[in-house]
């Protein structure tokens, strides 16, 4: 089944309290809709995005709900919570549609904010026509529909040489702490018995990171996740304990699935290794303690990864960055082990979602360019690594830095015996800048994450 989603633009004017001047107020907003778009139905769609009113707000993870039903009920209503001084508004509003006024009635949003209920302000946004139009129109997609959860189950189809990988990073928004949650099946090459093992870990901003490990014990089998012991990872919930550390965590998904590796390699394990993250972006609420200290988090961000393959590469790095709003980048950068490939430089894997769009276009632009020309590279190591690489008309730079003291290296086997060795900071910091073509090179955006990017390093 397909969904539908679209971005929208709106401007127009409010006046917030009595008294008080008009402002300038700008909504840039996505719409995500579960079912496609029927003119002649009533359909629900969630909003997320930007509300700016001029000198009070700015507030990039505004969310909301949408009614779009301009022949049943003839409107198009808008609700939508968003910060401004502090405080917690909700805008509501409706397009009235009518065929006496076809194109005003569909551009023109009157609406009123209101505080705990309370009416605080009243304003009119107007959708720019003359501007508005083609990116409007340009901005539909109707991709297929997928639940996060459905890429959760095991995909071990019991052969030997296998490895299949959970794992969970989130950063707690009121200390700044990182979290690291690893479950891992490994089936020997040789055929002997498949087992379950992982660990978790806490990474202060200051101070000393923190970890513990768990199993392995022989594989279970679930059919909804991973299970081991007193540790369990199903759709939307994490729990676990292992020596003093204990956790409960519930798992909210915020946006769809993102595919690192072209989404074939996921469906048919054609390549030595697919990454995937269910949910793109995903928030966290519950309960971490490390041994030392209790963390109640709140809306924590963070996201879930899978990997299924043979084992890890020979030489790799990975990046998730939660750039806030919808944004999210993904890199995996990677040096194969197979003969022939490993002297090869990393084939780089990068996947921005940004402004309800994923770029590049397709997921193996970045790791084989065009026709073998303009892939995207990586520079590996520690503490700095970099990865470069542009399209037609867009190019990126990510640095990224893992310092000693936020980085915890841990040692495990691969199915086939070879010892490997990560080296990982979930406080991590990252430079990323991504510009346009427009006749020169101009940045379309840029952002810097200290302390909050999720990052490692590894070789076998």
């Amino acid at each position: 089944m397909r969904g539908t989603v679209f971005t929208e633009t709106m401007l127009g004017t409010v006046r917030l309290d009595a008294g008080h001047p008009a402002r300038r107020i700008r909504l840039d907003l996505r719409a995500e809709a579960d079912d496609v778009l029927r003119p002649h139905r009533t359909t629900a769609a969630r909003l997320t995005g930007r509300v700016r009113i001029a000198g009070r707000a700015d507030d990039p993870a505004a969310t909301g709900a949408l009614e779009i039903s301009p022949l049943a009920r003839r409107r198009i209503r808008y609700r939508l919570s968003f910060t401004a001084d502090g405080r917690t508004l909700t805008l509501d509003g409706w397009k009235s549609v009518t065929p006496r006024r076809p194109v005003r009635s569909m551009t023109v949003l009157p609406f009123t904010l209101y505080e705990d209920g309370a009416p605080v302000g009243r304003g009119t946004l107007r959708f720019p026509l003359a501007t508005g139009l083609a990116p409007f129109l340009l901005s539909f997609r109707f991709p297929v529909r997928e639940d996060p959860a459905e890429h959760i189950a095991p995909r071990w189809d019991g052969s030997p040489g296998r490895t299949e990988v959970w794992y969970t990073t989130l950063t707690d928004p009121a200390t700044g702490t990182g979290f690291w949650v690893h479950h891992e099946l490994t089936a020997p090459t040789d055929g002997s018995t498949p087992v379950a093992h992982g660990w978790a870990a806490s990474f202060p901003p200051e101070g000393e990171v923190r970890h513990v490990r768990f199993g392995p014990v022989p594989w279970s089998a679930p059919e909804d996740g991973f299970t081991t012991g007193d540790v369990t990872f199903v759709p939307r919930r994490l729990t676990g304990s292992a020596g003093d550390f204990h956790w409960d965590l519930t798992e909210r998904p915020l946006s769809g699935p993102l595919f690192t590796f072209p989404r074939w390699s996921w469906r048919r394990p054609l390549l030595p290794a697919a990454q995937m993250l269910p949910a793109a972006r995903a928030a966290y609420d519950g309960t971490f303690r490390d041994g030392e200290r209790t963390f109640t988090l709140r809306a924590a961000p963070g996201a879930t990864a899978r990997i299924n393959g043979h084992g890890n590469a020979r030489r790799w790095s990975w990046l998730h960055a939660d750039l806030g709003g919808d944004g999210v980048l993904e890199i995996v950068a990677a040096v194969s082990t197979r003969p022939g490939l490993r002297r090869l430089p990393p084939l780089v894997f990068l996947r921005l979602r940004h402004r309800g769009r994923t770029w590049p276009r397709r997921a193996e632009r970045s790791a084989i360019g065009l026709l073998g020309v303009g892939r995207f590279r990586a520079r590996i190591g520690l503490p700095h690594w970099t990865v470069t690489g542009r399209t037609l008309l867009r190019r990126i730079r990510v640095e990224v830095t893992q310092p000693a003291e936020r980085t915890l290296a841990l040692d495990y086997r691969d199915p086939d015996g070879a010892p490997a060795v990560c080296r990982n900071s979930e406080t991590a910091d990252a430079r990323i800048l991504l510009e346009r073509w427009w006749g020169h090179w101009r940045t379309e955006a840029q952002w810097t994450l200290d302390g909050t990017a999720h990052a490692e390093v590894g070789d076998r």
